[in-house]
């Protein structure tokens, strides 16, 4: 399986290393951050073409939509774009319809555990979609310590919210 990773900052660098220590075979992209334990590509659309799984993990909404609009278009039909990032509800849709308007799936999965659940894999994932289950089978290594699905896409973010008040 093909893996892209876009954003290697604080949360996305230890998430794609976790992957690349898993044996994945990953690529990456992100403006500022340049890792040295991953292929890096020189743009989004280059990261992800002919990758069966695009992860991202963003810092905001208008982020995540502008990269979106770049690898959306570069992505095979039928790949998963698979969205880490705690960003608005609003985004988090036109995301979705702008996958799905490609022929991809979009999973809304944002995550909690701050870095510290990044660097040693036990980051708890909230996603939207059954379909999750299928596409995590291959990444028992990344060590997914809790995993909640939920039913409505996009609500996630509401999930998130009332997770972390506990």
């Amino acid at each position: 399986m093909k893996i892209a990773f876009i954003g290697l900052g604080n949360m996305g660098a230890p998430m794609a290393a976790n992957l690349v220590n898993a044996g994945h075979d990953v690529v990456g992209c992100d403006p500022i951050a340049k890792p040295d334990f991953m292929p890096v590509a020189a743009t989004n659309a280059d990261a992800v073409r002919g990758a069966d799984v695009v992860i991202t993990m963003l810092p905001n909404g208008a982020i995540l939509q502008a990269v979106a609009a770049e690898i959306h278009p570069a992505m095979e039909k039928g790949a998963v774009h698979l969205d880490c990032s705690t960003v608005d509800v609003e985004s988090a849709r036109k995301v979705a319809q702008s996958a799905a308007d490609h022929g991809l799936t979009a999973l809304d999965a944002p995550v909690s555990g701050g870095v510290g659940g990044a660097t040693n894999g036990t980051l708890t994932f909230m996603v939207g979609q059954i379909y999750i289950i299928s596409v995590l089978r291959d990444f028992r290594a990344q060590k997914i310590h809790k995993l909640f699905l939920v039913n409505i896409f996009s609500n996630q973010i509401y999930q998130r919210v009332i997770f972390n008040f506990f």
